[in-house]
């Protein structure tokens, strides 16, 4: 008899060992990638950068600022922190799902009162045992769960990276936003003063006689204009600080950043090739294990099909006495396996494997969708940060002809032979192209953030845990 055991005990756990696993084993669904971007072309930045292989992305712009505010990420960014809080909860579930390889088992002891004996005497029946059972993964169902599962909490480990390369990109463009908006204030600053020079001039000229009074209204007018301007800039940069301080995990009111213009350079980082892309960006990894795990779960629906057998047994002792509880006479054993199969189901299992394999589409579907949105996003950066360079250059010459035109039309109003609403005009065009090339800077500086984010931030499949 335990020659018996033996033997089906070997063979059940060889069968558990190296049994098949049902279901198919996943093969990456293939993209073929163009060997180049379309938009890039002969383009190349004025301010090329490489820093993405080196270390934190962000150090491309050399802002001492901007480094300390990005380390906050990791440190007190919410959503960041509900990312590792799932990932941690994908872990448990791999963990989980291994344990199922393993054969559990129990012990118990109690004492029960027995009936009473001729006399009254009531006897105490001593009971100690311990008993186990251990499913045999004959056709992989559980093995699969744990390829899922696995794949799972590498998908959970790629949405962190995304989660944080989101934070980061958000947090850098919020962090322009804010600079322009000081460049802006700084520019009506100066706007504000030369009005308010132009309207003493004007109020002096009329005072003298050479100027009618609705120059002095007009110039007037002018200046309240650009002061409530002045004035309106507070409420964009406020907000742009609050926004900041929520995604380093601060209370606005607390944070406070001080004045600083904008930068005027913009630097960039070489794309590489297409076919690198799949492997940088977090989100595409992220959609490539989901495949990964719904592909498992076929096996695990095919699984089904099959017989389940599970391997028990349990030994034991129960006496009256103490003394003599672990000895032979007292012994109580048992082991066998156990085979259950599904005779009928209504076409249940049927109906489980053809949801999985309809999982398994729309991940590959997903996964698609992800690689040419990452494409898009790619040709849109580099679209954008090509063409607002080659306007970034016509600005600049036509900031420097409004400001030359404001100055020729002021001297011709001293000299009388214009009227001040052509020097009203030249410090509107002044002050709009100024704006329009502060713009152009921040879209500059905005897009090269995104072509960061757009390329992954530095970031390789290869850290998947």
């Amino acid at each position: 008899m335990r020659r018996t055991v033996a033997t089906m005990l070997l063979l059940l756990t060889l069968l558990g060992a190296g049994g098949c696993m049902v279901g198919p084993d996943y093969k990456r669904t293939p993209f073929e990638a163009t060997p180049a971007y379309k938009e890039q072309g002969e383009w190349k930045p004025t301010e090329p950068e490489d820093s993405l292989n080196r270390g934190p992305w962000w150090h491309i712009f050399n802002d001492p600022v901007l480094d300390g505010l990005e380390q906050q990420i990791d440190i007190s960014n919410q959503n960041l922190k509900a990312a590792e809080d799932a990932y941690r909860q994908a872990l448990g579930l791999v963990a989980q799902a291994r344990a199922g390889l393993w054969p559990t088992l129990a012990a118990d002891a109690s004492l029960e009162r027995g009936p009473p004996v001729p006399g009254g005497h009531v006897e105490t029946i001593n009971n100690l045992g311990a008993s186990g059972s251990w499913q045999i993964d004959i056709w992989g169902q559980i093995r699969r769960t744990v390829e899922g599962d696995v794949a799972a909490a590498q998908a959970s480990d790629a949405a962190i990276a995304a989660a944080r390369l989101s934070a980061q990109a958000t947090l850098a463009i919020d962090y322009f936003e804010l600079r322009a908006q000081d460049s802006l204030k700084t520019l009506l600053d100066d706007t504000v003063a030369d009005e308010g020079r132009s309207l003493q001039m004007t109020q002096n000229r009329y005072a003298y006689g050479v100027a009618a009074k609705a120059d002095v209204v007009t110039a007037q007018t002018q200046l309240l204009s650009s002061q409530a301007s002045q004035v309106n800039v507070a409420i964009g940069r406020a907000q742009y600080e609050h926004a900041i301080a929520v995604l380093v995990g601060a209370q606005p009111a607390s944070f406070a950043l001080p004045v600083e213009s904008l930068r005027t350079d913009v630097p960039t980082t070489p794309t590489g090739l297409p076919s690198t892309l799949l492997e940088r960006r977090p989100d595409i990894a992220e959609a490539e294990r989901k495949m990964a795990a719904a592909n498992a779960q076929i096996g695990v629906a095919r699984s089904a099909y099959f017989p389940s057998v599970t391997l028990s047994g349990s030994l034991g002792y129960s006496s009256i006495g103490l003394g003599d509880l672990l000895t032979a006479p007292n012994r109580i054993w048992a082991v066998g396996p156990a085979l259950a199969e599904t005779v009928f189901d209504g076409g249940l299992r049927r109906a489980e494997v053809v949801q999985a394999r309809a999982a398994y589409d729309v991940s590959v579907d997903n996964y698609r969708q992800a690689v040419l949105s990452s494409f898009q996003q790619v040709e849109d950066n580099l679209v954008a940060l090509r063409v607002l360079e080659q306007q970034a250059g016509i600005e600049e010459a036509t900031v420097a002809a409004a400001r030359e035109a404001e100055r020729l039309t002021l001297n011709q109003y001293k000299a009388g032979t214009v009227p001040y609403t052509s020097v009203i005009t030249a410090q509107t065009t002044t002050l709009s192209s100024e704006q329009t090339a502060l713009t152009v800077l921040l879209n500059r500086l905005t897009a090269s953030v995104s072509l960061i984010e757009a390329l992954g931030g530095g970031w390789n499949a290869a850290r998947l845990h």
